[in-house]
């Protein structure tokens, strides 16, 4: 089977890591892919994944088996129905389902509507209503551009200051689409949960945390992920089951019913409040960190189980004893202002540990960075302190100047 593998960035490598071990697979096309993926497979840099008639063409031209869709602006772009339209194999949702993440205030929507616990929310697209709705609320703050921006449209903050500039950043354009929800606060740890999803009938996967804070102790900018690992220890029994039950099931439902039928995998992040999960947010990919240490203790074949859910029978996927810890190493200045061209070595990594690449590139003098979240670094073992023990080790064995990563995953 020949499978083209759109996106560039460490979910990507990851994906494409995974699917490379399977014996279905006959080649493996990256489009735009990376340093990493280019080790697995046919690389082509000069591809805008979001270009959806130069994608289509691609698909067709080469006679590709199956498409999937790593990253969320590729389905925002509608490259699924064009891609279904020229009658190739996709995996991901329709433009129209996507929106469950390409708009937080219809996600917001599709919640309540389905009875979907989530916190407390107002939308906004003008400033002054905006400011005087947050003035009315108690701290922690958090408002959230409605529209994509690469995880870095939200603010959680306590100083009020920093919230209503933050109104007038995204009001005034700076995240794109001039529309903003304002929620309440949850307290809590996060978790990520992930499915896949078949029309009305979906399997989870295994749960993953992920550190979206810049700095160790959870300080700093939100990030698109400083870190994840999986298993997450301590869970309310029966959590992924429930979270199936009560929140993707009638989230699924719900779109079917607004003829939007969705198909792909589903991020839930969810919120462990004092009084059960709360949904934080949907995303329409897997999650980036958590692919990479979901992919090493998926058992399953990958290819096998996508095929099943596009012919409508979602299977129950199978999971090795490995514990994974996964390390980001970001450029200096991220994430507000990254410091390209920065030169990497990559040494002698110890054993049970992977590194997928993310933002790097790579010319006659090797790997360097191109900037946002550079390198994944995943340690594996029987149990999580091994795998932590793992990743951090071979942290060391990486030469990366400047790299900022959290001490503390």
């Amino acid at each position: 089977m020949k499978v083209l593998l759109l996106g560039g960035g460490g979910r990507e490598h990851a994906l494409g890591w995974k699917l490379s071990q399977s014996d279905r697979l006959s080649q493996l096309i990256s489009a735009p892919g990376n340093p990493g993926l280019g080790q697995l497979g046919e690389t082509l840099p000069s591809v805008d994944p979001t270009d959806v008639a130069a994608v289509t063409r691609l698909a067709v031209e080469r006679g590709v088996d199956l498409v999937v869709v790593g990253p969320e602006a590729p389905l925002a772009a509608g490259v699924v129905d064009s891609i279904t339209a020229a009658g190739v194999p996709v995996w991901g949702p329709s433009q129209r389902a996507a929106a469950l993440e390409t708009s937080k205030a219809f996600a917001k929507q599709v919640m309540d509507e389905a009875g979907v616990p989530t916190a407390c929310w107002q939308t906004f697209d003008q400033v002054d209503p905006a400011l005087a709705y947050l003035r009315a609320q108690q701290p922690p703050y958090v408002i959230k551009a409605n529209g994509l921006a690469a995880g870095k449209g939200v603010l959680v903050t306590t100083d009020q200051a920093k919230a209503e500039a933050w109104v007038s950043r995204c009001l005034g354009g700076g995240f794109g689409e001039r529309r903003i929800v304002i929620e309440e606060f949850l307290r809590g740890p996060e978790l990520s949960v992930f499915a896949l999803c078949s029309g009305d009938e979906a399997v989870a996967l295994e749960p993953a945390r992920d550190f979206k804070r810049l700095m160790d102790g959870d300080k700093g900018p939100n990030t698109g992920g400083m870190g994840s690992y999986s298993p997450v220890t301590g869970l309310p029994g029966g959590i992924a089951a429930g979270v199936l039950a009560d929140v993707i099931k009638p989230v699924l439902k719900t779109m079917m019913n607004d003829e939007r039928p969705y198909n792909g995998f589903l991020y839930v992040g969810l919120v462990l409040t004092e009084s059960g999960p709360v949904v934080l947010e949907f995303n329409c990919r897997l999650g980036d960190p958590e692919t990479q240490v979901l992919m090493p203790r998926l058992a399953s074949d990958l290819i096998d189980l996508i095929e099943a859910s596009l012919g409508g029978r979602v299977a129950a996927p199978e999971w090795n004893d490995l514990a994974c810890l996964n390390v980001v190493l970001a450029a200096p200045g991220y994430p507000e202002a990254s410091i390209a061209g920065v030169r990497i070595r990559i040494g002698d990594l110890p054993d049970r540990s992977l590194v997928f690449h993310a933002g790097t590139g790579e010319d006659h003098n090797g790997i360097f960075a191109r900037g946002g979240r550079v390198l994944n670094v995943v340690g594996t073992g029987s149990g999580l302190a091994e795998a932590r023990a793992n990743a951090y080790a071979a942290v060391k064995a990486i030469e990366f100047p400047g790299a900022l990563f959290r001490r503390d995953i």
